[in-house]
């Protein structure tokens, strides 16, 4: 089968704004090859990635790939913010790679803008599996059209991490970290790891006296930039604890959502309380540095992150231990994320595009994937062995499971216009943990903004 995809109109494209994210194989031939004459096994394809940690493991993918098929993969590499702004360019001028990956934040724009190739029919056609993947992952990428735009790669949660140094010097255990509790009221007995966990330049913690929020030189609690309409790897699953979901019927495509609700005005009250208390290490400081480098400099003892980071985390000079989010009056959530492989319709080679797209979302790749133990595979048994690579090294990564056993995962919001909702919410949550306005005020402002960009207001 060989399909004439044409490039369309980009219209709204170039303003799509950087958001700153079973044994054997699956079938008989895992590629495909040896069942579709059609395929030329003389051409090159174009291959986009963001994540360094990744590359070696999908290198050797490639390399397998050309040689059982003969078709050559040609892997770009670029950073978080190049690579969206690169890719835009390129659908622009009608020179997008072949095979991107792609991330749900993005693809409802490319899916309207009708730049990648739905997979439907070479899934029928193939026989693809599609319940080999963890339960949802698939149903993220189909479109509001009911077509499937990417095959699933991977998936996230989000956990914390620890300096087990410093919860020893501060006379705390990593079963006290792995049974606290959160509240928006009085921060429960997390708030209390934390405030002991801060340390001022005079060596005074923060649940001591004369403990000075001005001067502080470590501060017990670490995150991610957190202005951000999703919140992923830093607010959301503390909200969520608390009854917050960012899409009234909680559900990929939903339109109406919700961040007029009080319980995020509130989580976002103590996020700002803390780090004016001290605790928390200042919006400005994370933004600058990252917390990845203020928790390896020892600026911070614990740190919200996803599990994409596990090897930064791993492979620092110190030692370090990970526990599941605090459990909040509704218990302990987290964003549960994954990306996929699309194919675009710049590509020349539907067919070939599709062979290497179905190799990347087979077990044959992706246990390559989970033994690099970089990120968690999509497909179960590839996911066990990265688990298990990790178990190999000393490192136990079961927090980042544990809401999966649970089935306390929410999914990221999959809505029309994230770029226009995530340009009204980003400012707003800077703006609150900034200490500028209310968060309550602030956030109805953005939900009037949010209705009228949805439509649904």
């Amino acid at each position: 089968m060989r399909k004439n995809f044409r490039h369309r109109a980009l219209a709204g494209l170039a303003a799509l704004a950087v958001i700153v994210a079973a044994c054997g194989s699956d079938d008989p031939a895992a590629i495909g090859v040896d069942e579709d004459p059609d395929l030329d096994t003389d051409v090159t394809l174009s291959y986009w990635l963001w994540d360094s940690n990744q590359l070696p493991a999908y290198e050797q993918c490639a390399a397998d790939f050309t040689e059982e098929s003969g078709i050559e993969i040609d892997i770009d590499l670029f950073g978080w913010d190049d690579y969206w702004s690169n890719l835009t360019t390129q659908f622009t001028a009608g020179r997008a790679p072949d095979v991107f990956t792609d991330h749900l934040a993005f693809y409802p724009q490319f899916v309207e803008s009708e730049v990648l190739i739905p997979l439907d029919e070479f899934i029928e056609r193939d026989g693809v599996d599609m319940d080999k993947y963890f339960p949802g992952l698939a149903d993220l990428w189909q479109g509001q059209d009911g077509l499937q735009y990417g095959l699933p790669k991977d998936w996230d949660t989000i956990a914390l991490i620890y300096n087990v140094g410093m919860l020893d010097d501060a006379d705390l255990s990593a079963d006290e970290v792995g049974a606290a509790t959160w509240n928006a009221d009085d921060g429960g007995s997390f708030e209390q790891l934390i405030a002991r966990l801060s340390v001022d330049e005079n060596g005074v913690r923060g649940d001591e006296d004369g403990f000075d929020p001005d001067n502080v030189e470590v501060h017990g609690f670490g995150y991610s930039n957190p202005a951000e309409a999703a919140g992923q790897a830093n607010w959301s699953g503390f909200a969520r604890s608390i009854g917050f979901t960012h899409l009234a019927d909680d559900n990929p495509w939903g339109v109406q959502y919700q961040f007029d609700d009080p319980a995020l005005a509130d989580t976002l009250t103590w996020w700002r309380d803390m780090i004016e208390a001290g605790y928390a290490a200042p919006l400005e400081a994370v933004t600058g540095l990252g917390q990845a480098t203020l928790f390896e400099t020892g600026s911070i003892a614990l740190v919200v992150d996803g599990s994409w980071t596990l090897g930064t985390y791993t492979g620092l000079d110190r030692e370090v231990g990970f526990a599941p989010l605090p459990e909040g009056p509704e218990g302990r959530w987290s964003m549960f994320n994954g990306l996929a492989d699309s194919i675009t319709t710049d590509t020349d080679h539907p067919e070939e595009a599709w062979a290497w797209v179905r190799y990347l979302g087979s077990i044959d790749c992706q246990r390559i994937v989970g033994e690099s133990a970089v990120v968690f595979p999509a497909i179960q048994e590839a996911s066990d062995i990265a688990q298990q690579a990790y178990a190999d090294r000393g490192v136990d990564v079961s927090a980042w499971n544990y809401y999966l056993e649970q089935e306390t995962t929410f999914l990221f919001p999959v809505t029309d216009y994230y770029d226009q909702v995530n340009s009204e919410m980003a400012p707003a949550v800077e703006e609150i943990l900034l200490g500028r306005v209310d968060a309550a005020e602030r956030l109805a402002q953005v939900q009037t903004a949010v209705d009228a960009v949805m439509g649904a207001g």
